[in-house]
């Protein structure tokens, strides 16, 4: 599973280079395409609890920056 982050950048929001240290130190990369991020799943046995529970800690880690998000979590 693959969980995609798209993000819509404020211009007196914090640096886009800043939101890009802190997604990947919680496991994302840089994407071209359609979305901005990917954080690729290690276990197969994704329920719609734990991605929740991992959106909790993305919006816990960039709260503050001024960033809006759009998930989307395919198999």
């Amino acid at each position: 599973m693959i969980t995609y982050v798209t993000l819509y950048v404020a211009a007196d929001g914090e640096k886009a280079s800043e939101v890009t240290r802190r997604l990947k130190e919680l496991g994302f990369e840089t994407t071209l395409g359609n979305h901005d991020f990917a954080f690729r799943w290690k276990d197969r046995d994704v329920t719609p609890d734990v991605v929740i529970n991992f959106v909790d800690r993305v919006q816990s880690k960039l709260k503050g920056t001024g960033v809006l998000m759009h998930f989307t979590t395919v198999s």
